[in-house]
């Protein structure tokens, strides 16, 4: 069963360990390594130029972010100071410690906002340098499966480090599991890539090979094990995309740390997941309705469970989060719903829009 896990860590001294091998011997005496290695393909210069072009031009934008617990990183969004990042790598701190690809020494920041469903925030340096390089982003909805991509962060706690991957899907719905620092939440168009993510790399850049930050990476997929440990999934991971990452930090910038558009459906209602005697989930209880809300509007009450929305079957609060991640403000949708009495009936609901923050 996969799972995902947030890619963040513990702050604190971090050691890892150098493995260091003698010489580049290929274990046969006297072979010439230059009659017998392959050839690199006639554009693999061009390539491997524009892959150090990048990273010279997007790391400087890429910042290591602190707080008492918790390291993650966060990209630079202006010359005013501002450094996007997750809202899981913020949690619960208001102030943080941000230390530049070219400056060793902390600088202070602050909280500007958070806003969680989309596991965005902001935070401002109190006093920006001049030398600030703010990150260029670009058009996610142009992204392709197979573009090539770079996540860049601060994974371990290793400062300014590089892997490479391809775009592997877009679109995806993918649910983070909550922590005491942050609720469950679906992100609804996730950026899924085989660039390796690792704990520390949340909240850096996922970047294409012009240079865009096209992506905020943010999960780590893990294959959970009968014994409820998990262990990472290679080349699984997931990235919030740009285009989501710029209008949510322009609103949170904009508004005061607040976000008054954010473009979610909702049902309007609190639910949790009903199980059956042998523990297995198969549906969605409904426990609040909130007044003159969605759900309110079309009769549906507390105590009923719902098994279908919009023709696809839930049976985990999680599922429904998913199936509304992909639903519009303003769309009506066939709701099923099971009585306390055991009868079923479909009802017609029009979503409404997920509050801001």
């Amino acid at each position: 069963m996969g799972v995902f896990r947030r890619a963040k860590v513990l702050a604190g001294v971090i050691t890892v360990g150098a493995l260091i091998v003698g010489g580049c011997s290929s274990g046969v005496a006297g072979t010439d390594r230059s009659s017998t290695s392959a050839q690199p393909p006639p554009n693999a210069g061009t390539l491997q130029q524009a892959y150090v072009s990048v990273v010279r031009s997007v790391l400087p934008s890429v910042v290591q972010i602190t707080t008492e617990r918790d390291l993650g990183s966060g990209i630079v969004f202006d010359t005013q100071g501002h450094i996007v990042t997750n809202a899981h790598v913020v949690g619960h701190a208001s102030t943080f410690q941000v230390r530049l690809a070219d400056n060793p020494q902390a600088i202070p920041a602050t909280l500007v906002g958070t806003y969680p469903p989309d596991d965005l925030a902001v935070i401002k340096l109190d006093q920006p340098p001049s030398s600030l390089h703010p990150a260029h982003f670009g058009d996610s909805a142009r992204l392709q499966v197979g573009d090539i991509v770079m996540a860049m962060g601060n994974p371990l706690g290793l400062t300014g480090s590089v892997t490479e991957g391809i775009v592997s899907a877009t679109g995806r719905a993918v649910t983070e599991p909550g922590t005491g620092s942050a609720p469950t939440e679906t992100l609804p168009e996730a950026i899924q890539t085989s660039a390796a993510i690792n704990p520390g790399n949340s909240g850096g850049a996922l970047v294409d090979l012009i240079g865009d930050v096209i992506g905020v990476p943010t999960l780590i997929a893990e294959e959970q094990s009968e014994n409820g440990g998990g262990t990472p999934a290679p080349g699984i991971g997931f990235a919030i995309p740009s285009n989501v990452v710029t209008d949510i930090t322009g609103q949170l910038i904009a508004h005061n740390g607040h976000v008054v558009n954010s473009h979610r459906a909702q049902l309007g209602v609190g639910v949790i997941t009903v199980v059956d005697r042998t523990g297995q989930p198969v549906g969605i209880g409904v426990v609040r309705v909130v007044p003159a809300g969605p759900a309110a509007a079309a009769g549906i009450q507390p105590g009923e469970t719902i098994t279908a929305v919009n023709k696809t079957p839930v049976r985990t609060a999680s599922e429904l989060a998913q199936v509304l991640a992909q639903l519009q403000p303003g769309q009506a949708i066939p709701v099923t719903v099971t009585t306390p009495q055991g009868g079923t009936h479909t009802v017609t609901v029009t979503l409404a829009q997920l509050p801001g923050s």
